[in-house]
């Protein structure tokens, strides 16, 4: 599908985003495994999350989608620790690597055996980081080419381990401590840089028995969980465009609505905040250990930087769109550190660096980065998003600031964790 954005000189009005899609995939495999009703509200439209719930829903976990006071709401019927059943065939995780390597850790620890694959994408990404401690741990897995899905994964008894993340990960961290929830002992995950603790925050929420240090996570396994109610707060990193779109286009001021705040994710804010972005926080609240708050953002005139070491892991899933706000920054952006982004649903230095190109945007590219100068305009175009849901909503901001309409290929991906991203931007947008 393709889809034409048209120029904009600003945008406005209040923005809700779809719920965080980080949170929506644990609260999905936790509440299945957790004793009792979950009501999870705010869950993500995204399809990556819906590729979980799928997964659940094979492995024996009733949920249903009902309104309630106005709001949809996910409920979750969970069958404990030890309740799945084995799969009636092959469970597609889709497009999302966040639900193969997360739901591993819990299939590894099952009495059966199970295989999990997903679409073209998916089976070009690399599982060696979670086959690894997992096989530590006492699990059996083969892989295409000994890494690639679909995995084989032959339930077994595990052992807790200590483990320290070779690089930094969220999803590998995840993927060690939901499978630690079974294992005999303790596990124990060390980390040299913090990467986002969605997982040990949503386990202390429903009553693991976790010990949180900084840079280190104690699990203690065998231990129940209790269902209860959880609400997703907004997704960062989908609110990232509408914040970018209002910082470069002229005549912008927007209220994003209940977005996730959690201090593992808000380096992106302090990023553009350090760099001139008018930002200001209106509201903040918690609910089920997570931040939540109200944003305005207003036309900016940003200068632009370097993003590297620590800060490229922390928002690693939003240098697509830190790349459109490079070029059009008054010193450009140079990003390092970012050798992760090659094995992303596309290599996105590449994608980002094509399609920068395509809008006659300058940019060279490095092993691990980009870098692109300042002062620059965007050529009305075709760009091709690559199947990449970030890669398609980010050029689309991009053509926001184009002197005539742009055509975005492959707009569809954007469903993956925004399906409603392209009407939300017309209505903001004038």
């Amino acid at each position: 599908m393709n889809e034409t954005v048209s120029p904009a000189r600003g945008i406005h009005g209040v923005i809700s985003v779809p719920g965080d899609k980080s949170i929506s995939h644990r609260y999905a495999m936790l509440g299945s495994i957790a004793e009792g009703t979950s009501n999870v509200f705010n869950f993500s439209s995204g399809a990556d999350c819906h590729s979980t719930l799928a997964c659940m829903k094979a492995l024996g976990v009733s949920h249903t989608f009902t309104k309630k006071e106005g709001h949809d709401v996910l409920t979750i019927e969970g069958v404990g620790l030890h309740g799945l059943h084995r799969p009636a065939a092959v469970l597609d995780a889709g497009n999302s690597g966040s639900t193969i390597r997360m739901l591993s850790g819990i299939l590894a620890a099952q009495s059966f055996e199970t295989t999990i694959a997903g679409d073209e994408s998916l089976a070009r990404r690399p599982m060696r980081r979670i086959m690894q401690p997992l096989t530590e741990m006492g699990a059996r897995i083969t892989a295409k080419d000994g890494q690639f899905p679909p995995l084989e994964i032959c339930g077994s008894p595990l052992r807790g381990i200590d483990y320290q993340l070779p690089v930094p990960s969220a999803q590998v961290k995840s993927c060690v401590l939901l499978a630690g929830l079974y294992a005999d002992g303790e596990t124990v995950v060390r980390e040299n840089i913090s990467t986002r603790d969605h997982t040990e925050i949503a386990l202390r929420e429903l009553g693991a028995d976790i010990q949180l240090e900084p840079r280190l996570t104690r699990l203690r396994g065998g231990k129940q969980l209790s269902a209860k109610t959880l609400i997703v707060p907004g997704d960062l990193s989908s609110a990232a465009f509408f914040i970018i779109a209002a910082l470069i286009l002229p005549e912008s001021d927007v209220i994003l609505s209940n977005v996730g705040l959690n201090p593992t994710r808000t380096a992106l804010l302090d990023i553009l905040r350090s760099m001139g972005a008018n930002i200001k926080l209106l509201h903040v609240e918690e609910a089920n250990g997570e931040l939540t708050g109200n944003l305005q953002v207003q036309t900016s005139r940003v200068r632009g930087g370097t993003i590297d070491g620590a800060l490229t892991a922390a928002v690693i899933d939003e240098i697509p769109i830190l790349a459109v706000l490079g070029a059009a920054s008054q010193d450009g952006l140079i990003i390092r550190n970012a050798s992760e982004l090659r094995i992303k649903e596309t290599d996105r230095i590449e994608t980002i660096a094509e399609n920068l190109r395509r809008m006659n945007v300058r940019v060279s590219t490095t092993e691990d980065g980009l870098e692109i100068p300042g002062n620059q305009r965007f050529h009305a175009t075709e760009v091709d998003s690559h199947g990449d849901h970030r890669i398609a909503m980010a050029f689309a901001i991009a053509a926001l600031a184009a002197e005539h309409a742009s055509v975005i290929q492959g707009a569809e991906a954007a469903s993956v964790s925004f399906p409603e991203f392209y009407e939300t931007l017309r209505h903001a947008t004038r």
